[in-house]
């Protein structure tokens, strides 16, 4: 078949350019060089109108990662009442302890949640969500285009940031929050036993247990701040999820170190566990507060340093 019985025009036509519309094209073009502001930005372009907070939250609440997490949390709780059950009918089962003391009451249970999960779970999890908010954007070669729409970096960062820290918080009150269904359930409504052995209603171990997971929140701030400045310090998100989580193990095996005695106070996770204080009756806040402090002074320092490095750092990738 030939090119013309294909219906293929094989005649060749010469372009002419209309002096008409080439002055229309110019004159639109000056039209939008005026439109220019004189900072450089085009007119009508706002920075705080870019990455809207929950747009990037619901993405982030899309990635698979993130669901595997949330799921995580809500089965841990029915997995440690499967692990009692099975336990408590094991005959070689010891009495006693603070396993038994979880079991009491629906508020123990929640304290002994946040207890095995304080040292590592709840640290990598924020460390999860804030060490792979920057560095996943780099490692999928995505960042420089989302700096290019353009959105400001230092908007990028904390539109990122408020949105890690949203997730943070769901994580930490989800924990606690269906600990506290399935112990009240599969434990009853009793009294509230402090380690110490002093009673409590269960409304005011509740309220114990919501003053728990505020000063947990504001203590892994730290862990927060570092993870960000790692993730903007590199393109891998394991590097920096990895790293801060390692600096917290080393934290808490230094703690363990009675040779150093002082300089223990000044590490991160030395008060990681001084929320056990609001369980009693005549509650001793110092530690309290030295743990807020010093929790709050290191992740201002990482976050700032997360700021510097991320606005002067050359985006390539």
């Amino acid at each position: 078949m030939s090119r013309d019985e294909a219906g293929v025009h094989t005649e060749d036509h010469d372009v002419h350019t209309d002096p008409a519309a080439v002055g229309d094209l110019t004159d639109a073009a000056a039209h939008q060089v005026n439109r220019v502001a004189k900072d450089g930005s085009t007119v009508g372009y706002r920075a705080n109108r870019t990455l809207p907070l929950r747009v990037e939250l619901a993405r982030q609440l899309r990635r698979r990662r993130t669901q595997l997490v949330l799921g995580f949390l809500v089965v841990l709780p029915f997995l440690l009442v499967l692990a009692f059950q099975l336990g408590s009918n094991s005959p070689n089962r010891k009495t006693g302890g603070f396993v038994d003391l979880a079991t009491s009451s629906g508020v123990n249970f929640v304290v002994f949640v946040l207890f095995v999960s304080g040292s590592f779970l709840l640290p990598m999890i924020v460390a999860l969500f804030f060490g792979d908010t920057i560095a996943s954007e780099a490692s999928w070669s995505s960042l420089k285009y989302l700096l290019a729409i353009p959105i400001p970096r230092h908007r990028l960062l904390r539109q990122k940031a408020l949105a890690s820290g949203l997730l943070t918080l769901l994580a930490l009150v989800l924990l606690p929050a269906v600990s506290l269904a399935v112990g009240a359930v599969w434990y009853g409504t009793g009294q509230s036993v402090s380690p110490t052995g002093e009673a409590a209603s269960f409304g005011s171990g509740v309220v114990s247990l919501a003053l728990a997971v505020c000063f947990v929140a504001v203590h892994l701030f730290w862990v927060a701040g570092l993870a960000l400045f790692l993730s903007v310090s590199t393109d891998a998100p394991l590097g920096a999820v990895g790293g801060t989580v390692l600096v917290s193990i080393l934290s808490q095996i230094l703690d363990q170190i009675t040779a150093l005695e002082g300089l223990r106070n000044y590490l991160p996770t030395h008060y990681a566990f001084a929320w056990a204080d609001l369980l009693t009756a005549d509650v001793d806040w110092s530690n309290l507060i030295k743990g807020a402090c010093s929790s709050l002074v290191f992740g201002a320092v990482f976050t700032l340093l997360a700021a510097r490095r991320f606005t002067t750092k050359d985006i390539t990738s």
